[in-house]
């Protein structure tokens, strides 16, 4: 096998002549970078550079590779190796089944947060409501308005967000996703009081920012340096911020036995509950599959 002129990094690997090369070479060099997952990031950012899907690469391992696919992939395990997130560099992260296309601009959407979708789906099946409307706090992505459009039948939806940068990615999602105009509805604006001409709504649901600031430095380097702040952070010295805007600004909003939707921080669940009750409003925490408080649920 040739050599690849000598380099540090990626590059300095003997030069990949097949698929199954590529995989091996880049599972060693991210397993050397100390990466958790170096298997599996290996297989997504060689699939990815490939134009394939995962499943399909073990099919081509003996595939010969061009000159620019090689480029191509080694750049992608370059830059997972320097920290960026594995979901910027395929430019996707699946959620609730389906794959949303996420950049710097937005929040890369974690498992726990379908937890919200699965809620709000109970709340509506519970109440037997055949065309909720529904507003969603903080968007991002958009991955919990458009699951809920694509989830529940008749739902409506309105997504807030203050930065102009996620809602470009949302409205993407939605044209990518086929979702109806009609049933989701795009704001710009701080908080839920956003959507008051909007308003009632049965459901008001976010995933706020509610890591507090101060915990940065224990961040993983490619949350801490790639994700943005605004989605991440509540403001300095003050971890349950959006705790109590939500709390106070959502009674303008929600019709009549509505529901109050909020993931929180694991170690948030006594407060939450606290502000909650605080303004007589029966409330109580879900868990999350890692048996850890997840969702602040408030009726009105």
């Amino acid at each position: 096998m040739s050599k690849a002129t000598p380099n540090t990094g990626a590059a300095a690997e003997s030069v990949p002549r097949t698929a199954g090369d590529m995989l091996r070479m880049g599972r060693e060099f991210l397993t050397r970078k100390g990466l958790a997952q170096a298997r599996l990031e290996a297989e997504l950012l060689v699939a990815n550079a490939l134009g394939i899907e995962r499943l399909k690469l073990f099919m081509d391992l003996e595939r010969p590779l061009s000159a620019e696919e090689v480029s191509r992939g080694r750049s992608l395990l370059s830059r997972r190796a320097r920290g960026e997130p594995i979901a910027y560099i395929t430019g996707g992260r699946e959620f609730y089944a389906r794959t949303f296309s996420v950049g710097p601009a937005v929040l890369i959407p974690r498992p726990e947060t379908e937890l919200l979708v699965d809620r709000a789906r109970e709340f509506v099946r519970a109440r037997g409501l055949a065309s909720p409307r529904c507003l969603d706090v903080g968007t991002g992505s958009g991955v919990i308005a458009l699951s809920l459009a694509l989830e529940i039948p008749g739902a409506s939806v309105v997504a807030v967000d203050i930065s102009s940068a996620a809602l470009e990615v949302a409205r993407a999602n939605a044209l990518q996703l086929r979702v109806p105009a009609e049933r989701v509805e795009f704001i710009q604006g701080d908080g839920a009081l956003a959507a008051r001409a909007q308003a009632p709504f049965e459901l008001v649901i976010s995933n706020p920012p509610y890591i507090a600031f101060e915990a940065k430095p224990t961040l993983a380097a490619d949350v801490r340096d790639h994700e943005p702040e605004l989605a991440l952070f509540s403001p300095a010295g003050d971890p349950h911020h959006w705790l109590r805007r939500l709390l106070e600004e959502t009674p303008a909003l929600i019709a009549p036995g509505g529901v109050l939707l909020i993931e929180i921080g694991h170690d948030q669940s006594a407060a939450a509950l606290e502000l909650a009750r605080a303004r007589n409003r029966p409330a109580k925490i879900h868990k999350d599959l890692a048996k850890l408080p997840r969702i602040l649920e408030v009726e009105f």
